[in-house]
């Protein structure tokens, strides 16, 4: 299916979003995640269900000050 992702259209095969962030190689990394601008927190990846056309967010902490 087709995704948006960070602003990039993507193909991907996966269905939910802890599968789609292994897709991307992101498995295990420490992000923040949002789908069609809800946060998702990482326990609830597993069972967060993309659809075609969804807007996924996915963000690196940032250290600075």
């Amino acid at each position: 299916m087709k995704i948006e992702v960070n602003g990039q259209w993507q193909e991907v095969a996966a269905q939910d979003l802890a599968a789609v962030l292994a897709e991307l190689g992101l498995a295990g990394a420490v992000v923040a995640t949002a789908v069609n601008g809800e946060f998702v927190p990482a326990p609830a990846r597993p069972t967060a269900r993309l659809a075609e056309g969804d807007r996924l967010e996915v963000l690196s902490p940032m250290q600075g000050g």
